[in-house]
């Protein structure tokens, strides 16, 4: 599934953001101070821009693009959620009419906490292919409390595709430091390579220092830049797969080439059958984040009854009931805009039928004109043989008479 349609090259990605920055001159941005501390340059937003135009030699270039992203202006829609936490970052978009349902605190900075595993995932997607062969070495080891693992150990092995499960649906932080060591050659150029994958995407007022989101200072994002990052990972569909997925079991491999059998379930709830999405509602799959620093953070794909597809992302709830009973009064937004997405969807139907009967009846009527002028031209063609063949037999009538008189 794909929530925009962009083509691919080195600038592309960057330029539709930038260019609605440009064009509005309103946008807030991850450059305010947060709680956290962290600032951001306040020109940062227009240097880029005006960088990338010059890279690509035409702001009319990037405008093509912007049509296809949810272009936030800033808060959207906050009454129809009044009892969102003041504390909570969160949007809701309508991929397929690229349109922002709601939004609040959108460029506000946050920690990403697991969501930062949808970078690593795309990159890796990116550079490499599921059956991938993946090695783990010392730096699989981690000791933080927090950190949920699945307990490689060094010389384990598994492929690409293995991994990527363990990272989205369990959400193991030793997959993502061997995810990134073997596609990036090292964490380090590994992260390197998310912090350029995000500016590509327009996603420039994020930094990453790790592929796991482990808290650090400068480890960082905003709702906005999630929804890109998530939205361009959307267009693999191995990603797709893998977020929508309950339970996942698999045998990988030790440095000996023992089996090794692991069995998870997703920490997403609403794939458990914990949380109940509303009425007319279903949610696809995505990814969750926690820590003490960055609260309780979700990214969801979601499809009305139609199959049309939204994002819907929360930050920082203060627990897990806060962030569930958040995102479904996002999710509860849905069947309004489905039913007019329906209501358009059919006024579009039923004019392109009135076009196309019009257009038939035209038709009709010019073949009935021209069946009547047809007609018409061999009427007459027909009385002019007549009168011609009348004038010829008289002709002959009169000279046969001259020859008789002689």
């Amino acid at each position: 599934m794909k929530c925009t349609s962009r083509k691919r090259n080195g600038v592309r990605f960057l330029l539709p953001f930038l260019l609605s920055l440009s064009l509005t001159g309103s946008l807030a941005g991850c450059g305010s101070t947060s709680s956290y501390g962290q600032s951001f340059s306040d020109n940062s937003q227009s240097e880029a821009f005006n960088f990338m135009i010059h890279t690509s030699g035409s702001a009319g270039f990037a405008s093509s693009f912007a049509k296809n992203l949810c272009v936030v202006e800033g808060d959207t829609n906050l009454d129809a959620i009044p009892d969102m936490a003041d504390t909570s970052y969160a949007a809701l978009f309508d991929c397929n009419n690229t349109e922002t349902l709601y939004a609040k605190d959108v460029y506000t900075q946050a920690y990403p906490a697991s969501l930062t595993k949808v970078m690593t995932a795309l990159v890796a997607l990116e550079n490499a292919t599921p059956d991938t062969i993946l090695t783990a070495s010392s730096n699989v080891y981690i000791n933080d409390a927090e950190a949920q693992i699945v307990g490689l150990k060094e010389g384990d092995t598994m492929t690409l595709d293995q991994a990527l499960h363990l990272l989205l649906v369990y959400s193991a932080n030793d997959i993502a430091v061997l995810i990134a060591e073997n596609i990036g050659g090292s964490v380090d150029n590994f992260v390197k390579m998310m912090n350029e994958e995000a500016a590509s995407l327009g996603a420039t007022n994020t930094n990453f220092i790790n592929s796991n989101g482990l808290s650090d200072s400068n480890h960082y994002t905003c709702v906005y830049d999630m929804y890109l990052i998530f939205n361009r990972a959307l267009d693999f569909r191995e990603f797709n797969e893998v977020i929508s997925t309950a339970n996942y079991t698999t045998v990988y491999h030790d440095k000996d080439g023992n089996e090794k059998s692991v069995n998870v379930n997703s920490t997403n709830l609403y794939l458990q059958d914990y949380q109940q999405a509303p009425t007319g509602v279903t949610v696809i799959g995505g990814k969750t984040g926690t820590t003490t620093a960055a609260g309780h953070c979700l990214v969801l794909l979601a499809r009305d009854t139609s199959g049309r597809p939204y994002i819907a992302i929360v930050m920082r709830a203060i627990n897990q009931d806060m962030l569930y009973s958040e995102m479904n009064e996002l999710l509860s937004l849905i069947p309004a805009q489905a039913a007019k997405s329906d209501a358009a969807a059919k006024a579009a139907s039923t004019e392109g039928s009135t076009d196309s009967s019009t257009e038939a009846m035209t038709e009709e009527s010019a073949e009935v004109t021209t069946d009547s002028a047809q007609a018409e031209l061999t009427a007459d063609s027909a009385d002019s043989e007549e009168s011609s063949t009348a004038s010829t037999d008289a002709a002959e009538e009169s000279v046969s008479e001259v020859s008789s008189g002689t």
